[in-house]
């Protein structure tokens, strides 16, 4: 399978939802049990990422409506906001676990296109 086999639906949800791999990784993670709260700490040794990075992919889980914060705690439990959110997340799990390569490609594409995107901004135009 080709980054051209993954349904088009898969295809627009990771190149507008999923803005990285680290993301893609936590959001799984936390899906695996939507019942067990993730730290910012336990989420940084599970993905071997510093506290930080676990602190900012928690808010960004939870920006993206598929985390919310369990109260009273300084936890995050899986919990997409729409049951549509659910499935495509359900979908891109399955994808994801036989086609790793490829979705991981997907993501890394998308970050080169604003990467260049965002370079080509800085470029000297002659009618300027």
């Amino acid at each position: 399978m080709d980054n051209a086999a993954i349904p088009e639906d898969l295809r627009r949800f990771v190149l507008t939802s999923i803005p990285s791999v680290p993301f893609l990784e936590a959001l799984l993670l936390m899906r695996t049990d939507p019942r067990q709260p993730w730290s910012r700490d336990s989420l940084a040794r599970r993905l071997y990422v510093r506290d930080k990075v676990a602190e900012e992919l928690l808010d960004d889980l939870c920006r993206a409506g598929v985390a919310a914060p369990v109260p009273e705690t300084d936890a995050y439990c899986y919990r997409p906001r729409e049951d549509a959110l659910r499935d495509l997340i359900d979908r891109l799990a399955e994808l994801y676990a036989t086609h790793l390569v490829e979705v991981t490609h997907l993501i890394h594409s998308s970050l080169d296109r604003k990467a260049q995107q965002f370079a080509d901004a800085f470029k000297w135009r002659k009618d300027s």
